[in-house]
């Protein structure tokens, strides 16, 4: 019973962290506008650290799924479908480096005082990596649902 019950911990704890990712980008997504008041600039750099803190969780209880509490890991190494879902996976966290290293700018005058510049140029730039990063996320669970009823597996 205890690894029953553990696998279905990690299995809750994969998919409450994919739902916590996608919430937090959908409000940087919110958030986003030239030139932010204080509020609105801290909630932006705090949805980014609970996107962070939860993709770091989805990633790992992903590897744990992988190598121990899932099908096996030669059901998910040999479908090309999970090389396609940790691809977009790792693209999206490629791209969500810089909204990141602009939040963490940002904090710097911050911590001043004073708010972030936030151009018009920006603000769009930031939106459209972030529309991005959500259409990716958006197919990982399509990508996972394929996966497993065995899309991609060679016929046995």
């Amino acid at each position: 019973m205890g690894q029953v019950l553990t696998s279905a911990v990690t299995a809750y704890i994969h998919d409450l962290s994919f739902m916590v990712c996608f919430g937090a980008l959908v409000m940087e997504r919110q958030l986003i506008q030239p030139n932010p008041d204080r509020q609105r600039a801290t909630r932006m750099v705090v949805a980014d650290v609970i996107y962070g803190l939860a993709a770091l969780l989805l990633l790992g209880s992903g590897i744990l799924r992988v190598l121990y509490f899932g099908q096996g890991a030669g059901f998910y190494t040999h479908n090309p479908l999970f090389w396609i879902k940790v691809g977009v996976f790792l693209a999206v966290g490629a791209l969500s480096l810089y909204p990141t290293i602009t939040y963490i700018l940002w904090v710097i005058p911050m911590r001043k005082g004073e708010l972030p510049q936030v151009s018009e140029a920006l603000s769009t730039r930031l939106a459209w990596i972030i529309n991005v990063e959500l259409v990716g996320f958006g197919s990982i669970p399509f990508l996972a649902a394929l996966m497993a009823r065995g899309v991609g597996l060679a016929p046995t």
